[in-house]
């Protein structure tokens, strides 16, 4: 009996909701940060520099931080820049045509026209146009109009001395997010291994589903890169750390490779158990010997290491893929030809090249 649509809907918004607060817990403190520099800007505009009613400044530095660590030297740039394209051409032609349907589609129109033809970027075009029509039709007079400018400058100054003071945790993220995905393959890799000795249909394809629902780990982990990246890159205060986060930016494509090899492995293990094809007993403790591999890297990764350590437990496990029984179904070799594709992708994360690790593993032997 199919599920009532409702059922379905509660079932996505209770899945989905430990997502949510995991994402709202790894961006608390950018929130934090926008917050503070906002109340900041406020304060600073408002009470040092006299200003009335000083709502872009804030509103400047939270459009600068954002909740993201990249580019924010160049968001405050495009912020403070677009504010002045926009103050200019507003103040220069209100005085001189009014305000109105008409004028301000003149305005918007120019203020956009003279953003792209100094090549600005999305941020920049947009507040051209903003604060055009801001001028235009809330601040008619000269005076506030500089005001607005004057606060755009004090919202990027505070935005720009709060994009400095990065916490550790997005440098620690990638490594985190690379010892889960490591993690996780050890998981799929044991379950392979124990319908590989069961042959059981049920948990094989409960297996199957499981290894097809894990490319979130990937854009996750990427996603943590990125950041990370971002991080030393803007923060002088990070880039010390520069060499390391790098380092686990480059192990997303190897982790990537791994993961869909062992995406294979679970496939090929699930149509033998299916089509009840009798798997070599040595195929599923080799399985689990590189799942006890695999921890190890987790492991090292987890502890903010280079799997090195590692490299000797995945060459013993790659060394027996040689001297196993072998079988006359193909179906039930390509098993034990995923088994061998998974050491090598795992050895890459050991320091080796991707020619190293697949000449590191010996022919296979009938």
């Amino acid at each position: 009996m199919e599920p009532h649509p409702l059922d379905r809907a509660l079932q996505r918004g209770r899945t989905s909701m430990g997502t949510r607060l995991r994402r709202l817990r790894t961006k608390a403190f950018a929130i934090a940060q926008c917050s503070i520099a906002a109340g900041v800007a406020w304060f600073l505009a408002r009470d040092v520099f006299d200003h009335p009613t000083p709502f872009f400044a804030p509103i400047a530095a939270v459009v600068c931080l954002g909740t993201s660590y990249g580019q924010r030297l160049r968001r405050v740039l495009e912020v403070c820049i677009g504010v002045a394209v926009g103050v200019l051409i507003a103040d220069l032609l209100v005085f001189q045509i009014g305000t109105g349907g008409w004028q301000l589609t003149l305005i918007v129109a120019l203020a956009m026209s003279s953003a792209f033809l100094l090549d600005g970027g999305p941020l920049f075009v947009t507040q051209s146009a903003v604060q055009s029509i801001v001028i235009a039709t809330l601040v008619p007079t000269q005076d506030a109009a500089v005001t607005r400018w004057t606060d755009a400058l004090i919202g990027g100054a505070v935005a720009l001395v709060a994009a400095t003071v990065v916490p550790a945790a997005p440098l620690r993220r990638p490594r985190e997010r690379a010892a889960e995905v490591v993690a996780k393959i050890a998981r799929l890799l044991r379950a392979a291994a124990d319908v590989m000795a069961d042959g059981e249909v049920e948990p094989a394809l409960e297996l199957l589903a499981d290894a097809r629902s894990t490319d979130y780990l990937i854009r996750e982990l990427q996603a943590a890169a990125d950041e990370g990246l971002s991080v030393v890159a803007s923060s002088p205060f990070r880039v010390g750390h520069k060499g390391s986060v790098r380092a686990v930016a480059d192990l997303v494509e190897p982790l990537d490779r791994a993961l869909r090899s062992t995406r294979v492995l679970v496939r090929r293990t699930a149509v033998a158990a299916h089509h009840r094809r009798a798997v070599p007993p040595s195929y599923p403790v080799l399985c689990r010997e590189l799942a006890d591999a695999t921890d190890r890297v987790s492991d090292e990764l987890r502890a903010n290491r280079m799997a090195t350590a590692a490299q000797s437990e995945l060459l013993k496990v790659g060394q027996a893929t040689g001297v196993v029984e072998r079988t006359d179904d193909l179906s039930v070799e390509v098993v034990l030809a995923q088994i061998r594709s998974v050491v090598a992708d795992l050895l890459v994360l050991t320091g080796m090249t991707s020619l190293e690790s697949t000449d590191a593993l010996p022919p296979t032997k009938r």
